[in-house]
């Protein structure tokens, strides 16, 4: 087995509710889709004009107030090439607010979540690279929001090198997925579900408490049987994702 790396979080604090532009329908059935998810710049600019929003714009802004944050894109490898979507709509979006765009924070590894399981994406987690500015204030990118882990990374890889992350925003994702930060509520939930037993082992695994997961990961891991299922399961697609480096 590869070794197992620990992608930094941090504390979620009053974070804000991802912005979504769109609904996923109108963004996946859209004809410049699978080019745009591929690499290609025009598709991706096709997409993303057809889906901008001008009042989801305007609830950004309102959430950043008078500053002037950074953009940062969790432009990733995907299968099929490098998914020109998040830098493209990063761009389109500091045109229009006149805010500045950082490229060289990207994405370092491939990890294939395009509809992968939850298990494999609690074991093949993103992990970033690039020069963060200290003391900047950013704003995270994405085309999509799912169960969050990526934003979390993105976001614990900047504050944990210095930087401050005032919101997110995703062209499309599931609605329920929008909120980031765990209620309270599904905290004591999973807490009472699994007891110490999986937080111990998952900040032993994972360097962080449930407190850093996001609200869909904790919601996902609360209704999971048992602790020796999610630690099974893990295990599994780790080793599964290691064959398929190899191979």
């Amino acid at each position: 087995m590869s070794d197992i790396h620990r992608p930094p979080r941090t504390a979620w604090g009053t974070f804000p509710d991802v912005v979504i532009y769109a609904a996923e329908s109108a963004v996946k059935q859209h004809p410049a889709y699978r080019a745009a998810k591929s690499g290609d710049d025009e598709a991706a600019t096709d997409l993303v004009l057809d889906n901008f929003s001008l009042e989801k714009t305007q609830v950004l802004d309102g959430l950043v107030g008078d500053r002037t944050p950074t953009l940062v894109s969790a432009h990733a490898v995907e299968r099929e090439g490098v998914n020109a979507i998040p830098e493209v709509f990063a761009a389109l979006l500091g045109q229009v607010v006149s805010w500045p765009v950082d490229t060289g924070i990207v994405q370092a590894n491939v990890v294939g979540h395009t509809s992968a399981e939850a298990f494999w994406r609690f074991a093949r987690q993103a992990e970033f690279q690039g020069v963060v500015k200290s003391g900047c204030e950013y704003v995270l990118v994405d085309h999509f929001v799912g169960m969050g882990g990526t934003l979390a990374n993105l976001k614990g890889y900047i504050e944990s090198n210095g930087g401050h992350v005032l919101a997110a925003v995703t062209l499309t994702g599931k609605p329920h997925s929008a909120r980031l930060t765990p209620t309270l509520e599904r905290l004591k939930e999973l807490r009472a579900k699994h007891g110490n037993e999986l937080e111990s082992w998952w900040i032993e695994r994972f360097a962080h408490t449930f407190d850093a997961l996001t609200e869909s990961e904790a919601r996902y891991l609360a209704r999971t049987e048992t602790v020796d299922t999610i630690r099974d399961r893990i295990a599994a697609a780790q080793q599964a994702g290691d064959r398929t480096a190899i191979s």
